[in-house]
């Protein structure tokens, strides 16, 4: 090849490259992918709370059980028969607890009840720091909760949400 020809090869190439290389440079910045989030169905949702409501009542406690979603919004509702009309309301403020702190509310009142600091939670709007609320988690994920009002003390609510959880815990994977 010429010498001539094969210098304007090379130059042709190597502006190529540089061009290549400085629009990858000015290329836009990628935007935030989207998200992929497990959450509950209604049939599971309706399921949970179905067998929480059940576990509850084996042990002679009429209860509401409330299930939410990851967002704290609610998928199913179930009131035993004979449980009181606030079960309903303290049942769906102890899964909303629950979801949106992403931990069990028996645990929360606890902690708040032993650090000061901890005890302006019951500030937050919404918030009802009392045994019942749980967690539904699909692997390490928090994908819901369910809450429980109307048993004798926050400790059995909890027990009869473990249970309702418990039931259906081959779906959650």
């Amino acid at each position: 090849m010429h010498p001539t020809l094969r210098r304007g090869a090379l130059a042709v190439s190597f502006a190529a490259f540089a061009i290549g290389a400085h629009a990858q440079a000015q290329a836009p910045a990628q935007s935030p992918a989207v998200r992929s989030e497990k959450n509950l169905s209604l049939e599971l949702a309706n399921q949970i709370a179905a067998a929480t409501v059940a576990a509850c009542a084996a042990n002679g406690y009429s209860v509401a059980a409330t299930v939410v979603d990851r967002a704290g919004v609610v998928r199913a509702v179930q009131r035993a028969d004979n449980a009181g009309a606030h079960t309903v309301a303290a049942s769906e403020r102890k899964a909303w607890t629950s979801a949106s702190a992403k931990a069990p509310t028996l645990a929360m009142m606890e902690n708040a009840q032993k650090n000061p600091g901890a005890a302006n939670l019951v500030n937050i709007p919404g918030f009802l720091l009392l045994g019942g609320g749980v967690p539904v988690k699909a692997g390490n994920e928090v994908i819901g909760a369910v809450g429980v009002g109307g048993a004798p003390g926050g400790h059995l609510d909890e027990q009869c949400a473990n249970a309702g959880i418990e039931k259906v815990k081959a779906q959650l994977g």
